[in-house]
Order: C-alpha cells, then sequence, then structure tokens
C-alpha cells in the first residue's frame, strides 16, 4: 500500500510538473545585417542559414555561425524571373530536403491592408542557390485562396507525413491550414480538392512558423498588437489538430521590445535560435530558450 501511494505521488508531481512547465525565451544579444530591406524570415537547414526580405527585390542571402560570429557566404538569391520581381515579399519557406521546396508571398493590395493576395511557389531549392534568380527554377505558382490573410509556409510532420503549414496574419479568423505538399505542388489554388489536410484557429498576427521536430511542437511567431512587438507561442500540433484550435504549451513574450518579429528558428540546438525583424538596425537576434 505504501508503495503503491509512493508511485502515486511521484505520477501526480511528474505530471504536475509537466503541466506547469513554461518555455522562456530571452534575448542575449542584437546585430544589424545589411542588405536584407526589411528582413521577413530565417530558414535553417543543416548548418546554413538563409535570411530572406523584400529589398528593391525578393531575395534571400545565406549565412553561417563561426563560433558566435554570423558570416555571410557570399551567396544571394535574386527572387525574379527575367528580371521582374515575383516574389517581392516573401514571407516563408518550407524544406526539409526530400519533398517539394515552397516559397510565400503576402502581397498587400490596399494600404488599409484589409486586401490582400497570397501566393505559394514551388520551386528547384538547388536550381534556385545555383543560378541565383528564379529563371528555369520556378516549377508552379499556387493561389493560396484557402486562406484568410497571407501564407507563410512551413514543413510539420503529423502521424508521421510531411504536411506544409501555413497561417493568417490578421486580427480576426485566424487559422493555422495544412497542406499535403504532394497535392499542392501541381494545384492552381490551395482551394482545391486533396490540397487542404486539416486546419484548427489561432490567435492573431502570427508572421510566421517554425516546427520543433524532436517535441512535435509548433511555434507560432506573433506580433502581440498588429506589426509591433514580440510574442512566442509554443503549441501541440496533435492536440491542436484534433480538437480543432490552438493548444497552448506555452507562450513566452517577455522580451520587451517594440519593433515587428518576423521571423525565428533554432539554429540546431534546441535552446539557441535567432529572431529576424524588418527593423534597419538590430534585425538579427540571438535568442536562449529555456523550459
Amino acid at each position: 500500500m505504501k508503495r503503491n501511494l509512493l508511485l502515486f505521488i511521484t505520477i501526480v508531481l511528474t505530471l504536475s510538473a509537466f503541466v506547469n512547465a513554461s518555455i522562456t525565451v530571452k534575448l542575449d544579444r542584437s546585430i544589424t545585417v545589411d542588405s536584407l530591406g526589411a528582413c521577413q524570415g530565417i530558414s535553417y537547414q543543416k548548418g546554413r542559414i538563409f535570411l530572406y526580405g523584400d529589398r528593391e527585390v525578393g531575395m534571400i542571402r545565406e549565412f553561417k555561425m563561426v563560433n558566435d560570429s554570423l558570416v555571410y557566404q557570399h551567396k544571394e538569391v535574386k527572387l525574379t524571373q527575367n528580371g521582374q520581381d515575383v516574389i517581392n515579399h516573401p514571407t516563408g519557406i518550407a524544406y526539409n530536403g526530400n519533398s517539394p521546396t515552397f516559397i510565400g508571398n503576402s502581397i498587400r493590395l490596399n494600404t488599409e491592408g484589409t486586401k490582400w493576395r497570397a501566393v505559394i511557389y514551388c520551386v528547384d531549392w538547388n536550381g534556385l542557390l545555383n543560378s541565383g534568380s528564379l529563371d528555369g527554377n520556378l516549377i508552379n505558382t499556387i493561389e493560396d485562396d484557402a486562406c484568410i490573410q497571407g501564407a507563410r509556409p512551413e514543413y510539420v510532420k503529423y502521424n508521421n507525413k510531411w504536411y506544409v503549414a501555413t497561417a493568417d496574419y490578421g486580427d480576426h479568423g485566424n487559422e493555422v491550414r495544412l497542406y499535403d505538399p504532394e497535392k499542392l505542388k501541381s494545384a492552381s489554388k490551395t482551394s482545391e480538392k486533396g490540397v487542404l489536410y486539416k486546419k484548427f484557429t489561432c490567435t492573431p498576427w502570427v508572421q510566421n512558423l517554425h516546427w520543433i521536430a524532436d517535441k512535435g511542437q509548433l511555434v507560432l511567431i506573433q506580433n502581440k498588437i498588429e506589426g509591433r512587438q514580440w510574442r512566442f507561442t509554443y503549441i501541440d500540433l496533435k492536440k491542436s489538430i484534433e480538437t480543432g484550435k490552438q493548444v497552448v504549451i506555452s507562450q513566452a513574450d517577455e522580451i520587451n521590445r517594440p519593433d515587428e518579429l518576423e521571423g525565428f528558428s533554432f539554429t540546431g540546438s534546441p535552446n539557441q535560435g535567432i529572431a529576424v525583424t524588418s527593423s534597419r538596425k538590430n534585425n538579427v537576434n540571438f535568442i536562449r530558450a529555456q523550459q
């Protein structure tokens, strides 16, 4: 009896610790990286770091961490075709090394920001990096008409299958949607039958998504208010899909910055990452997360 009681207490304490566990995100230091325009996001790919922004045209630049310094690798991609700006406002890169690669584009159609056109492009990622432009590397252009406001693609895994997740930015009706990448690759629009797999509601002002594969967690990179302030919302993807609404594990908004958080990625470590903003100064920020 006593042994069973001790076992019960141990289980209760373990569960309580899990339920009450919180994640804190702290800013270690900030640097200014030029030639990005307004930086819109970061993609970390096995030691390679890609920052993307909307300079005079949409563009991607490659960097590498050398000790504690971010070093430009003198590789730039202009998201143009025949010299014309195509992906003018890149808002997400969905890359996992095996499935098709997608880049999002969220286009403001009016000054009030009430009308948007969202487009997802399927690209030849290796060809894009080699040639430095979309010429010959744009596989398909997909109208993201299933969205509410904007496209920000990121690969996630659910039930051992990869999906392209994306989310809305606005202040009402926000969703995270999961698209089938094989169907998406050949679709003309995301509302076509079979493209949308699952969706669930989420809170406003999601600028980007980041998938933590080993934990099954999706991070919503958000603003606290429209276009301003930082928030990281960790959600349980499986439970969110099953319930139809975001299931929050923890929300971290300790960093008191007034500028517009645009993107975030861990950089090969479970607690070290980089957050980027659209600011002209201090736009690349080294972050430490603790759980």
